[in-house]
């Protein structure tokens, strides 16, 4: 039995409507596989909430909570954190695909399997994601794409870089 691990996957935003609808700042790659009626979750502030209604309005995610009736009681959850627990062995719904703390605390490589640093963060960017990674001469952003990002070994906790000149060292 694997352990469960502890994921930040929305926060409640504004109310919408009179009817206890509230938007959710997804904050998760699969919100269909997180955001179902009947889903619960924890709060950061220490209660429960049960989802009712979900449907989506022009690209934003909006949902009904059990025993939240209406706008003025939706509108106390606002910027509550929506937290569930997931096995910590699960994995996306698509090949190639990696969930953010899967990645985060990877050895990070250079081409020829030396040890560079530490992947430590990942950056959902407008033209794409980056790693955040520590090296021994301060935070580098990767690109993280095939080009760059030649290998991902999950079991072996490492990802490794191409050689690619000022990709992770200063330039001189």
């Amino acid at each position: 039995m694997t352990g469960l691990v502890e994921v930040l996957v929305g926060v409640v935003g504004r109310a919408h409507g009179i009817r206890g609808d509230a938007f959710i700042d997804v904050r998760t790659d699969e919100p269909g596989r997180r955001f179902q009626p009947g889903s619960g979750f924890r709060l950061a502030s220490g209660g429960k909430l049960v989802l009712e209604r979900i449907r989506w309005h022009r690209g934003r995610l909006v949902v009904s909570f059990r025993g939240y009736p209406d706008r003025t009681a939706v509108e106390t959850l606002r910027g509550e954190r929506l937290f569930v627990d997931v096995p910590a062995d699960e994995t996306p719904s698509e090949p190639e695909e990696y969930f953010d703390r899967q990645l985060i605390g990877l050895r990070a490589l250079d081409a020829e399997g030396r040890r560079i640093g530490e992947v430590a963060e990942v950056l959902h960017l407008p033209a794409q994601d980056c790693l955040a990674v520590e090296t021994s001469s301060g935070r580098r952003l990767v690109p993280f794409v095939s080009a760059l990002v030649t290998r991902v070994d999950l079991a072996a906790g490492e990802v490794q870089f191409a050689d690619v000149g000022g990709l992770l060292e200063e330039s001189e």
